[in-house]
């Protein structure tokens, strides 16, 4: 029997008014001792591994010794910086560590099959694409346009659950010149988001449904400065009372950020699960077969 906080979110899914919110680690691996097989060989690298990888290209290690090569923002702008490496050695490298031989998990292609109308995500790869097409859908993909002064695409037809609307909101690796991964490109980033309606970061349909409907963030850890921030900026000027609330599904949420984010300003409602035990559950509540 589903949980009331399962059975809470399948209700707004079934609606198609809620909004899934995908980040990198929905890529990560089954939990020791789980029946069911994502091969290392299948799983595009998560950041840290990444930012380790970058690391070496650059000599991150050598020039910053007391830093950490795991914050990939940071190592990600030294790549850029290095001349042997440059922003389009940075791209492919991604594009090579990210994309060669992997698939989408079987927990993503499970999310695919469910009826979202709208995903965004900040993952680079195309591996939902991917997933939806495998679940018999076309997708609309939209991709974050990063020149100033320039709009992203809106959309122009109303997503459905055969025709989800995805939009890539860090960058496409189809798209090099859109990937938003070092520091200077964040603080770009949260620039566009303060530009006018027109020229916004974010296609004005994403917005107006971000501010309406309720969000479901998985493959997030709400430590994430970033990723706080530009939630707290699309939903700013929101009165509490309209706030139509989000779902962070995290196996050990920061006491901190729950404390504040959930417990205080009732933000955000903590799932407090495996991503591996969570997507099954939710897929019960939703009534679809096993």
């Amino acid at each position: 029997m589903p949980s009331r906080l399962m059975s809470a979110i399948a209700a707004k899914i079934r609606t198609g008014e809620c909004i899934l919110f995908l980040g990198s680690a929905v890529h990560a691996g089954p939990p020791a001792g789980s029946t069911i097989d994502y091969p290392d060989e299948q799983r595009p690298l998560l950041a840290g591994r990444v930012a380790e990888g970058l690391a070496k290209l650059c000599d991150f290690h050598a020039l910053f010794p007391d830093d950490s090569a795991s914050d990939l923002q940071r190592v990600a702008l030294c790549a850029e910086l290095d001349p042997s490496v440059k922003r389009n050695g940075l791209v492919d490298y991604l594009g090579n560590t990210l994309m060669k031989t992997t698939e989408p998990s079987p927990m993503l292609r499970l999310l695919a099959e469910m009826p979202f109308r709208l995903i965004v995500t900040t993952n680079y790869d195309g591996l939902f694409e991917k997933a939806l097409t495998l679940a018999g859908k076309r997708c609309q993909k939209y991709v974050y346009v990063p020149k100033p002064n320039t709009p992203t695409r809106d959309v122009v037809k109303d997503p459905t659950p055969e025709q989800p609307v995805v939009f890539k909101m860090h960058g496409d690796l189809d798209l090099p010149e859109s990937i938003v991964i070092t520091d200077e490109d964040y603080i770009q980033f949260v620039q566009r988001l303060a530009e006018s309606d027109r020229n916004n970061a974010v296609p004005g349909y994403i917005r107006q449904r971000m501010q309406m409907w309720p969000i479901l963030f998985v493959g997030y850890s709400l430590r994430d400065y970033n990723l706080r921030l530009l939630f707290r900026t699309l939903r700013w000027d929101i009165d509490p009372a309209n706030d139509p609330g989000s779902y962070s599904v995290d196996r050990s949420p920061d006491p901190l950020i729950l404390k504040v984010w959930q417990d205080e300003r009732k933000f955000i409602t903590f799932v407090i699960e495996d991503l591996w035990s969570f997507v099954p559950q939710l897929r019960e509540a939703l009534g679809q077969a096993p």
